[in-house]
């Protein structure tokens, strides 16, 4: 019995490193890299994710940490940027502050630009070491998505 189990935890160990080592060593697309240098020229300290689905590309321009995801064919889906709850506009500080989750403590906030000009907020809050959530914000104020996180 010991040996079956010892087995099975090799077993599922070596195939762990497996898949990790296959994510790890796919090559970005051209495509991706080419989209992602027409979008972003000034972009520096340049650093690829193999998403299996998707690729993310986080990177530094003027001194602002941003994160770009790109689709496997390159098309661009979305950026990220971490920005502070001052920066929220007024609409989504209003919105957030009559939501239920009003009492909790903001967390982090970020700005994710989407195609067409479109511009959203990902608030997590948090209530205690446990309880966790992302709300989504459009900009005007209204409250899109609400999701549980860890």
């Amino acid at each position: 019995m010991k040996q079956l189990f010892g087995f099975t935890a090799l077993s599922l160990f070596l195939l762990t490193i497996h898949i990790n080592t296959f994510a790890q060593l796919r090559k970005i697309p051209a495509e991706v890299t080419d989209t992602f240098s027409d979008k972003y020229p000034g972009a520096k300290e340049v650093e690829w994710k193999d998403k299996l689905t998707s690729f993310a590309a986080s990177f530094t321009m003027d001194d602002i940490a941003y994160l770009a995801y790109f689709n496997t064919r390159g098309v661009w889906q979305s950026t990220e940027q971490e920005v502070t709850e001052s920066d929220l506009p007024d609409v989504v500080k209003d919105s957030y502050s009559k939501s239920k989750y009003a009492d909790w403590t903001i967390e982090n906030v970020h700005k994710i630009q989407l195609p067409d000009e479109e511009v959203r907020y990902r608030v997590e809050v948090a209530s205690g070491d446990i309880k966790k959530r992302n709300l989504y914000f459009n900009s005007k104020g209204r409250l899109l998505k609400d999701n549980l996180t860890l």
